[in-house]
């Protein structure tokens, strides 16, 4: 492994920065899912994008393999690496709210239930997800399916931006009218076009939502089921 220059690192970088020798090195490895047992060699966790593209910028210029977290389960453990570097934006959950019109910004570090509190104030949604513990970097990347769907479409159909730091440190927003392509394999794509560090998403009025159970007796069962 090559020598890290950690201490010019770590003056560099605004957010906490973590070895495994640290305080704090093994909360911060760890993730939802208790079966994912990864050392990862630095735990750099952002404050901002200038953070992010200082984390970026480090893992290049040392050739180090590099997994992305954002804010929530991650039950694939994809946001942890043995002996590379994790760039973890679980601290990066702002929501900013449009109101008038109906759009909002959110960090890369946010979950759900982040999103939702703000933007219930002004009695609107995102289409999302069912879980407010879910992170909307994962969510998004992968489509987003929720309670929603049905009247407003996937995440990823509401999703208007992203800012994106590539693995080159180039700083791009990503839209319909900007850098076409990268948008389109964003919306659904997944990882590896580099770090997204805030969506924009289209929201929509939501003010009354009905919720139950259709119960049916056992013997009608099979007649439901059809």
């Amino acid at each position: 492994m090559p020598t890290l220059d950690i201490p010019g690192f770590r003056s560099a970088f605004h957010g906490r920065v973590f070895e495994p020798a640290d305080d704090g090195y093994e909360n911060a490895r760890r993730i939802w899912n208790a079966s994912v047992n990864k050392h990862p060699r630095v735990i750099a966790r952002c404050s901002g994008l200038a953070d992010v593209i200082t984390a970026v910028n480090f893992a290049r210029t040392n050739g180090l393999l590099t997994a992305i977290r954002g804010g929530g389960h991650n039950v694939g453990g994809r946001a942890l690496c043995e002996d590379g570097i994790v760039i973890d934006l679980s601290g990066m959950r702002a929501v900013y709210v449009d109101s008038a019109k109906r759009t909002v910004r959110v960090q890369g570090g946010a979950t759900l239930g982040d999103m939702n509190r703000e933007t219930h104030v002004f009695g609107l949604a995102v289409p999302s997800g069912i879980v407010p513990k879910t992170g909307i970097g994962g969510l998004t990347l992968g489509g987003g399916v929720g309670w929603l769907l049905r009247k407003y479409g996937m995440t990823i159909d509401n999703l208007l931006s992203c800012q994106i730091v590539t693995a080159a440190n180039d700083v791009l927003t990503a839209s319909a009218s900007e850098h076409e392509d990268l948008f389109w394999a964003l919306r659904g794509g997944g990882g590896n076009f580099g770090v997204v560090t805030s969506f924009e998403f289209r929201a929509h009025p939501v003010h009354t939502v009905l919720g139950g159970l259709l119960i049916y007796p056992r013997q009608a069962a099979m007649d439901a089921i059809r």
